[in-house]
């Protein structure tokens, strides 16, 4: 039986990886006065890049249209590296699905809300996000997808 290693999580580094913004119908749309609508969507992304080292990223994409006509749009990947060492394997998808993006998330905010107010709006805050809860629902439809897979056959 192989020593059991004592647990390691470190955060290495925690960087903007990517951003963009554009703003295709300036300047004519910023003279409309209607209220714009706002669509954001999130996503966490896990890259292992060495032994016991893994890349987590969270991407948030905020778009604001008037009618179908662009706003502004907002890509932006906060990452981050991590040294996770020891942890079960029964643990692992937890502490890169949730403990991770938990700690790149607050990054992500502020480099959101900075580059839509560099670009001459209100700053957009995006919520608190419950990664746990996000985590347990991919997690329930992997297996729902895993379950009607095997009915299948």
């Amino acid at each position: 039986m192989a020593d059991q290693e004592n647990p390691v999580f470190q955060i290495q580094r925690v960087y903007l990886k990517d951003a963009s913004l554009e703003q295709p119908n300036s300047p004519a749309i910023l003279l409309e006065q209607t209220q714009p609508s706002v669509d954001i969507q999130l996503g966490v992304e896990a890259t292992p890049v060495a032994d016991g080292i893994y890349e987590v990223a969270v991407t948030a994409t905020v778009q604001t249209k008037i009618e179908d006509k662009t706003v502004f749009l907002v890509e932006a990947k906060q990452a981050g590296i991590f040294e996770i060492r020891g942890i079960p394997e029964d643990q692992m998808g937890a502490v890169i699905g949730v403990a991770c993006p938990q700690i790149v998330y607050p990054y992500l905010r502020g480099n959101v809300a900075d580059i839509v107010t560099r670009a001459g709006f209100p700053p957009v805050h995006l919520a608190e996000i419950n990664f746990q809860a996000m985590y347990e629902q991919q997690q329930a439809q992997a297996n729902g997808a895993g379950a009607g897979a095997a009915l299948a056959q």
